[in-house]
């Protein structure tokens, strides 16, 4: 194992560790997204709307994702500019967007799937897979059972 860079390491706290870990896992899949020309969030979005049953509306989309307006707008404009997303109007209220993702959305978000559990396995490639999916479970476990808000973005 490669030694903490001079100045990290004296930093062995959860909090430390566990923002290093997502760091590097997320350094390594924005490059991989960055290969079919969109960003990680650009993924969680696309992935987001091939998962929906119903359409949700832009705001709904944002506050699923914990993602802000402001972010989310400049993300969806990326995506439609792209040709991977369309909005549609809500027909009782024109200031309402319906975003929803197109044929080549859903191409780029199934490569970009693969290319992000490629860097996965390669970055959880020293642990044995036991292991790996005790890390899952954990991870799962500390996010999902806390009574604290969800606050920030998933991106």
């Amino acid at each position: 194992m490669e030694p903490l860079p001079p100045g990290c390491a004296s930093h062995s706290d959860l909090n430390f560790l566990l923002h290093r870990a997502a760091q590097q896992l997320g350094t390594a899949a924005q490059e991989a997204s960055a290969r079919h020309g969109i960003t990680t969030r650009g993924q969680l979005v696309l992935t987001a709307l091939t998962t929906e049953a119903l359409p949700r509306t832009q705001l709904a989309l944002g506050a699923a994702l914990g993602v802000d307006k402001t972010t989310l707008t400049a993300e969806l404009d990326r995506l439609e500019r792209a040709g991977l997303i369309i909005r549609n109007p809500d027909p009782t209220d024109r200031r309402v967007r319906f975003p929803a993702i197109t044929d080549a959305g859903r191409e780029v978000q199934a490569e970009v799937r693969k290319l992000h559990a490629a860097v996965e396995t390669e970055f959880t490639a020293t642990l044995d897979p036991s292991d790996r999916e005790t890390l899952r479970t954990l991870l799962e476990r500390l996010i999902t059972t806390n009574d604290r808000p969800n606050s920030g973005s998933c991106m």
